[in-house]
């Protein structure tokens, strides 16, 4: 069966957007600068970050300590506020081709440390199932903690790295605190399911993954070989073996654990009530970009009209996610975004033409929404 020419397209779109902020091997932290002007969020205002890895100390946590000490000193491990763990998706690694491309996470990781908070990057398998991505997070999820000093941390996941924190927080519910997710496909997507069909044949499949290693060798010599492209889609497909709902009777909500989501309405939808909020009026974050409308990056137009189900549907999605797919937990609404504005892509570009919508004063204002619940 012959692939239909937007498959690479939106996959190399992803490629070049999906750059992890670090080198292969880790979660990476900096250090974080006080903001000159007044943060968004007060509770955050004294916190300091450290590097992994690094010196430094951080600071400005609550007076509340954990009451489970570090192994390493048998000091107290710190409280809220907890550092930020920024989970990428699918599709993500350094560079493509030996070509420089940018941070996965657009500046968002350099806009928090300037509001004052601890935040680590993690690094996963570009390709591979969430059990396997949720493995290496919470290991670098728990570094980062242990390496700031505190109990517990923060985890935000974009796309598949939302699956990659529930996972991590099914295997460490003691050591994070939350987990927010960003346009996750936690019920699937019809994208897999397509892909899935033109690759069904194991030789099919087997050529689609030499492709990606391929093209991802020069960085991801012992990562691509062990990781596949048809794990992940199967994962997020609707395949009654290894699917979605698999995954999702494997990976229930840890009890302790605060799960929230947000995602992107894209291709002029308004969201309507696929995009209410579980709890009525929704956050500021979300409510005061109710009457804005995105049009859709040219690289996602083909998968945003297949969701849609046609061009006068009402079937509010990213471009990669559908709205219904995407509540998990306590879900508090739509943003004005399509898959890659949602993390400043491409390249720090603006979302579509009249569309102000600016992804880090979102996620300003989404860890201030963390920070309102003493995380």
């Amino acid at each position: 069966m012959t692939m239909p020419p937007w498959i690479p397209a939106v996959l190399l779109g992803l490629a070049a957007c999906n750059a992890p902020d670090a080198p292969p091997g880790g979660a990476t932290g900096t250090g974080s600068s006080t903001s000159p002007g007044e943060s968004t969020d007060a509770a955050s205002a004294d916190e300091t970050g450290t590097g992994i890895g690094g010196e430094g100390t951080s600071s400005g946590s609550s007076a509340d300590e954990s009451s489970s000490g570090d192994q390493t000193t048998g000091e107290p491990l710190l409280g809220p506020p907890y550092p930020i763990v920024l989970a990428h998706g699918f599709f993500g690694f350094e560079e493509l081709a030996n070509l420089p491309f940018v941070p996965y996470w657009y500046d968002v990781r350099e806009h928090l440390e300037a509001l004052g908070h601890t935040v680590c990057v993690s690094e996963v398998d570009p390709f591979n199932d969430s059990t396997d991505r949720g493995t290496q997070l919470v290991a670098q999820a728990l570094e980062c903690a242990d390496q700031t000093g505190h109990a517990k941390v923060n985890v935000i996941g974009h796309s598949q790295g939302g699956l990659d924190a529930r996972v991590a927080a099914s295997l460490a519910p003691d050591r994070i605190a939350s987990v927010t997710t960003v346009a996750t496909p936690h019920q699937g997507t019809p994208i897999a399911d397509i892909a899935l069909g033109l690759v069904a044949s194991d030789g099919a499949a087997a050529l689609v993954d030499w492709l990606v290693q391929t093209l991802g060798a020069p960085l991801w010599d012992e990562v691509g070989n062990e990781t596949s492209l048809a794990e992940a889609l199967y994962q997020m497909s609707h395949d009654p073996v290894r699917g979605i709902d698999v995954f999702n009777a494997t990976y229930p909500d840890a009890p302790g654990v605060l799960y929230t989501s947000v995602t992107g309405r894209t291709g002029l939808h308004s969201g309507g009530e696929d995009c209410e909020p579980d709890s009525p009026p929704p956050p500021l974050l979300i409510s005061d970009w109710d009457d804005t409308l995105d049009t859709t990056d040219t690289l996602l137009l083909v998968p945003e009209a297949i969701l849609s189900d046609g061009i006068f549907s009402q079937t509010p999605n990213d471009g990669l996610v559908r709205v219904v797919d995407a509540r998990w937990g306590e879900f508090l609404g739509c943003v004005p975004a399509d898959h890659l504005d949602e993390v400043g892509q491409l390249l720090g570009d603006s979302p579509g033409l009249g569309n102000g919508w600016d992804h880090l004063a979102f996620y300003a204002d989404l860890v201030a929404y963390l920070r309102a619940r003493d995380l």
